[in-house]
């Protein structure tokens, strides 16, 4: 066997092989399409009332700067109650 032998069996290999794996990927492309269609078509996309939020919540944000402004002032008392210290000790 010659080394172009070789090459063109390697090549074949290697498309058949990304055919293979191509072909798979579409039948599962297409079984998804179907899932989700059939899903629809009984109705188990639909929530149902009981699930609904029914006051809304704030958001990550708002908590988050919430908490933010929090920290901070409970930072700034520390900071303000430990320089006070310092200088009462140490004049």
């Amino acid at each position: 066997m010659t080394i172009i032998e070789m090459f063109e069996q390697s090549a074949v290999l290697t498309l058949l092989g990304m055919g293979v794996v191509f072909g798979f990927l579409l039948i599962l492309v297409v079984a998804i399409i179907c899932m989700g269609k059939i899903a629809h078509a009984i109705g188990w996309d639909k929530v149902p009332e009981a699930a609904k939020p029914k006051a809304s919540l704030p958001t990550p944000a708002v908590v988050a700067a919430s908490v933010a402004a929090n920290q901070d002032s409970a930072i700034t008392a520390a900071i303000s109650a430990a320089v006070s210290t310092y200088r009462k000790t140490h004049n």
